[in-house]
């Protein structure tokens, strides 16, 4: 693990707050997972579209992250599109995949899906992200 992925572990408190966990398969393929508490629930029985829209931003991130990272570069995202195809409920255990669609010298452009324990696809998003130098970063 380099010294940007460690960083970006240490000081990821959102990543904690939603108690998410994940695994670089490799650069550019990432598998993050995440149970549904009541804290994200919008009503008494489904989560909240927000916080799966975070969900989401995570798994894209990270996966642009496991690759630019290996040049020295941390990423922001600069465009986020989210479909939602099934309802989230309490208690789901989420697991979302992200995956690289191209990869430019600054530009990363990103897939993830995210898919309950019944292996049902529960959303899908696209993500552009901006890669800089971690130096840049305040």
């Amino acid at each position: 693990m380099n010294k940007i992925i460690e960083n970006y572990n240490e000081t990821n408190a959102f990543g904690r707050s939603f108690k998410m966990d994940y695994e670089i398969v490799r650069p550019g393929f990432v598998v993050y997972k995440m149970k549904v508490s009541k804290r994200f629930l919008a009503t008494s029985t489904a989560m909240h579209g927000g916080a799966l829209a975070g969900f989401m931003d995570a798994i894209v991130g990270v996966t642009a992250l496991s690759v630019s990272s290996q040049k020295g570069n941390v990423v922001s995202t600069v465009e986020f599109k989210i479909n939602y195809l099934k309802p989230v409920l309490l208690n789901d255990e989420l697991v979302g995949e992200g995956s690289i669609i191209s990869e430019g010298h600054r530009i990363i452009i990103c897939k993830g899906e995210i898919f309950n324990q019944n292996k049902e696809l529960v959303a899908i998003g696209t993500a552009t992200l901006n890669a800089y130098s971690a130096n840049k970063m305040q």
